[in-house]
């Protein structure tokens, strides 16, 4: 019998032809303070390990009332019936002790030890379903989309440490998206800087047609040696989009954005030089990033703003105060960014969490661990509000955004396919009246600075 905790392509390639998957066993035992559900399948005489739940979780609560689930792992995904059968404990148990063995070595062997109970989940494939289509939102009443978009940034850049997926992976990531429904798809010339688009534009070419990239100019990656770091002259903005349309592999940009306002160029001249590129073909719609509210309508009234991309959560809720109330009324779009809290809202993150040098968290004031520490009641609410529907943290905060407004289009990002199917999955979740009342009568308030000075200093407030 082989144990395994790396899906290869060929082992996820059996488990999607499986007639017969189980899901493994539910043990108790107070050194683990809760019982943990093992995330194992097993196909013939193979027995991979995938995760760990504990048996509290929305996902285990949500799949035990319904006896149904969806497994879904590097791109496969099944819909399930759920039945109670007995298990094979020891197959179970060796393939638990192989992955987490070594990580956990004072705590494994007592899950794994006669005295636990154990009940094992027998998952039958259901007979293959249409996909629901994913509801589509306007953009500036010119612009439709997928009501959630997918952000690129991380897939091969640093800013939250180590990508985890390689080149290869991230691409079928994407085009996992497009086949999931989703259209559009968010990247910026300084993601890299450049990489980013050319994944983007090498996962995108075969469906071109299908979809909306969205990219950014201004800041100044030429060595110009501008003391602001930005960089929307005319000419640099012209330069940068023909060599942005040669990684995108594309005759044009559908949304093209001024990344931070650049307090050096008159904003009129940044719209005129993007509504010669919109004349030229090579852009159809134009947006800015957190830019402010006489910002907005002074580069409005040159060339249409098509959308706005700025931070706006659960614990951001600045835009609130002037910008979304302008953005209605000149009918602009509002593309959030980091709408799980740079990850913070999936749950995944606590005081005790540590993070690599290179992620920019580790230095942000809203990062540190006593914010963190007193941050967890937003969690802790998402969490409430997602066990009662049988969903996670992280799908009800995207659904309280894309409940606030019908042209909110949010773009979290990820590189895992899991959290991917997670996030899409927000659009099928509606939250009542009286659950968005819930979450604001808990009047939470965010600790800690959204950014360092240097960093805030770039946002057009």
């Amino acid at each position: 019998m082989k144990t395994s905790f790396n899906w290869t392509d060929i082992e996820l390639e059996r488990i999607d032809e499986a007639e017969e998957l189980r899901l493994a066993s539910v043990r108790g035992d107070a050194t683990v303070r809760r019982p943990v559900t093992m995330w194992v399948v097993r196909v013939g005489d193979n027995v991979y390990v995938r995760s760990v739940n504990g048996r509290g979780s929305s996902w285990f609560r949500g799949a035990q009332a319904r006896h149904q689930a969806r497994i879904s792992a590097g791109g496969v995904e099944k819909d399930v019936n759920l039945v109670e059968t007995d298990g094979e404990r020891e197959a179970i148990d060796a393939a638990y002790a192989a992955k987490y063995g070594r990580r956990y070595p004072t705590i494994v062997p007592s899950i794994v030890a006669p005295q636990p109970r154990a009940a094992t989940l027998q998952l039958v494939p259901r007979r293959e379903r249409g996909r629901k289509p994913m509801e589509k939102r306007t953009l500036g009443g010119r612009l439709e989309v997928s009501a959630i978009g997918l952000g690129c940034m991380t897939m091969n850049t640093d800013l939250f440490g180590t990508p985890s997926g390689s080149r290869e992976e991230m691409v079928a990531l994407i085009r996992g998206a497009v086949d999931r429904g989703v259209t559009l798809f968010d990247t910026a010339q300084v993601y890299g800087p450049f990489v980013n688009e050319e994944l983007v534009g090498e996962a995108l070419e075969p469906v071109r047609a299908q979809v909306a990239i969205a990219t950014k100019f201004g800041f100044d990656l030429s060595g110009a040696g501008r003391e602001s770091g930005l960089d929307s002259r005319p000419e640099t903005i012209k330069t940068g989009v023909e060599q942005s349309l040669d990684r995108l592999r594309s005759d044009y940009i559908d949304l093209l954005y001024q990344h931070r306002v650049d307090p050096d160029v008159p904003i009129e001249e940044t719209a005129g030089a993007v509504k010669e590129l919109i004349e030229q073909g090579k852009v159809r719609h134009f947006g800015l990033s957190e830019a402010g509210v006489e910002t907005i309508r002074r580069a409005h009234a040159v060339q249409p703003v098509t959308a706005l991309q700025s931070e706006y959560s659960l614990w951001w809720r600045e835009p609130e105060e002037e910008i979304i109330p302008t953005l209605e009324g000149l009918g602009i779009g509002l593309v959030p960014f980091s709408p799980l809290g740079k990850g913070f809202l999936t749950g995944a993150i606590d005081e005790t969490t540590e993070f690599e040098e290179t992620d920019f968290r580790a230095n942000n004031p809203r990062f540190q661990p006593d914010a963190r520490k007193a941050n967890r009641g937003f969690v802790e609410l998402l969490g409430e509000i997602a066990e009662r529907k049988g969903a996670t943290p992280a799908q009800i905060a995207i659904a309280w955004l894309l409940a606030k407004k019908p042209w909110i289009v949010p773009i979290p990002g990820t590189t895992k396919p899991h959290r991917l199917e997670e996030n899409i999955a927000a659009a099928e979740i509606g939250l009542s009246d009286d659950e968005l009342g819930e979450i604001e009568d808990a009047r939470l308030e965010a600790q800690g600075h959204r950014y360092l000075p240097r960093q805030q200093a770039m946002i057009d407030r």
